[in-house]
């Protein structure tokens, strides 16, 4: 039957055939490489010849002092992120959708969609320009107002701050794309029935709207919560400094400065390998939770 299958779908075949040696070359088989967790990694003998350590590379993890901080930092700045950045681009797709003149929403589609394409690096160097102690225009605007400059970026207090609402800045337009698709989805008799009802914009909203994207909104949901230890490498490097370390130091920034800096390989892939299990960890369990309560998931 498989033989059969494929002489006659062998142009389909051939089309899934790419995507899927790429993730097979690039994915897959460099997992198995995550056996390094549990080595002393010698550089001489490889990674298949070095000797076994068993869990000796996680227990100095865990009995790391800096271990509670790393989880704390990651998962603060992980959770502020997910609950302050999830809702807002729902609610601007929300109200693009309810937008009647063309050109006004394709200007205010063109100004929230087009920071998503500034780099990382370009993106903090924006962020310190703007909050430069002396010359950041943020504290020119303060002295101006009889306020004391403010080192920002030098506070540790403000660092979460920081990264969340630029963040939320420059994505939000991009994520608001997903669910201005889901909107076109939905059925226009619906919209009809509710004019019909009487309906106000807002229940049209919360009754046709909201529950028409509602599986987007799961599936993007779990996504999300499933990368909550997974928070991005580059933009809390660049923005970390000596003074906002306490708040700034998070697991993949750890992982940087002990295995590629420090030259640990063995403990690095340990500490990389706790976080990947934990966002799998979680990646099931919001899938379950939310097939059960939605009946909307994953798998």
């Amino acid at each position: 039957m498989a033989g059969r299958s494929f002489a006659k779908h062998w142009q389909l075949y051939l089309i899934v055939t790419p995507p899927l040696l790429y993730f097979l070359i690039f994915k897959y088989y460099p997992m198995l490489n995550a056996v390094l967790a549990f080595k002393d990694y010698n550089v001489t003998k490889g990674i298949w010849g070095s000797p076994w350590v068993g869990m000796k590379n996680f227990n100095l993890f865990f009995d790391n002092p800096i271990f509670w901080t790393l989880i704390k930092n990651t998962v603060l700045l992980s959770g502020y992120l997910l609950l302050a950045g999830f809702p807002i681009p729902i609610l601007l797709a929300l109200m693009l959708n309810e937008v009647r003149s063309h050109r006004f929403k394709r200007f205010v589609q063109l100004v929230t969609f087009a920071p998503y394409f500034i780099s990382t690096v370009v993106m903090v160097s924006i962020i310190m320009l703007f909050l430069a102690p002396r010359l950041g225009f943020v504290n020119v605007l303060m002295n101006h107002l009889g306020l004391e400059s403010v080192n920002f970026l030098g506070e540790p207090g403000f660092f979460r701050s920081i990264y969340v609402w630029s963040d939320i800045w420059q994505t939000a337009g991009y994520s608001a794309v997903i669910y201005l698709a889901a909107l076109a989805g939905i059925d226009p008799t619906l919209y009809e029935a509710a004019k019909v009802d009487g309906a106000s914009r807002f229940q049209k909203i919360r009754h046709v709207d909201l529950p028409g994207i509602l599986p987007t909104i799961v599936i993007v949901l779990i996504l999300n919560v499933g990368n909550v230890m997974a928070i991005g490498f580059e933009k809390v490097y660049l923005l970390q400094n000596p003074l906002n370390q306490v708040n700034s130091e998070i697991i993949s920034t750890y992982v940087y400065s002990i295995g590629l800096l420090n030259a640990n390989y063995s403990f690095a892939t340990a500490v990389g390998l706790f976080n990947s299990v934990i966002n799998f960890v979680l990646l099931i369990l919001v899938n379950g939770l939310a097939k059960r309560l939605t009946n909307n998931s994953l798998w």
